[in-house]
């Protein structure tokens, strides 16, 4: 049975996200100051414009031409040239690591949840909270369920919550989502007093 997300909002990009781990791990990198669908729907914006989301191909382009290519509107990113960056970074350095192969993150060498929490943070434009975010997205919903991943993720992989992307099945679980993001940062805002 195919994987179904409902991650951008559109079938297309929910779709190459579903089939492609680099179109997946590019959502994740783009998912800061835009709305979340915005970000998963930017690696079908890149999928089209370069007839294919090759890892090699983007790492291998010229910098100025891959930003130009990011900027294209509608843009990538709301900071395509940031943001454009650090994509190309990651598929460098993806290249450099695991040979192109984006899923070998989390599957090179039996790791555990652990592991791949270790190798995600030492991804480029990806911290911490990124990091685990992604593990529980693919602890979740990709089925990629590795010993410790729950407790890698820390709050992120917890069964039921509505934290993150990696709790967005539907529209009603993206609402409830925000719902608790909105009242995440009223807190912050609230104790910085």
């Amino acid at each position: 049975m195919a994987l179904t997300l409902h991650l951008a909002g559109d079938a297309d990009a929910d779709a190459l996200l579903a089939a492609d781990p680099l179109a997946l791990l590019i959502g994740m990198l783009l998912d800061q100051q835009i709305p979340m669908e915005v970000a998963f729907a930017g690696p079908r914006k890149l999928d089209q414009r370069l007839d294919g989301l090759d890892v090699h191909k983007i790492a291998e382009m010229d910098p100025e031409k891959f930003l130009a290519l990011c900027a294209t509107p509608p843009a990538v990113h709301r900071f395509p040239g940031s943001m454009g960056k650090r994509i190309q970074d990651l598929c460098v350095y993806l290249v450099e690591h695991y040979d192109g192969r984006t899923e070998a993150i989390w599957t090179e060498g039996d790791p555990d949840g652990k592991e791949v929490l270790k190798r995600l943070k030492a991804l480029p434009g990806y911290g911490d909270q990124k990091a685990r975010i992604f593990l529980a997205l693919l602890g979740k919903q990709i089925g990629v369920e590795l010993p410790g991943w729950r407790a890698a993720a820390g709050a992120y992989g917890d069964e039921g919550s509505r934290r993150s992307i990696a709790d967005v099945v539907d529209d009603k679980t993206l609402t409830e989502v925000r719902e608790f993001k909105k009242a995440a940062k009223a807190a912050a805002k609230a104790a910085k007093g």
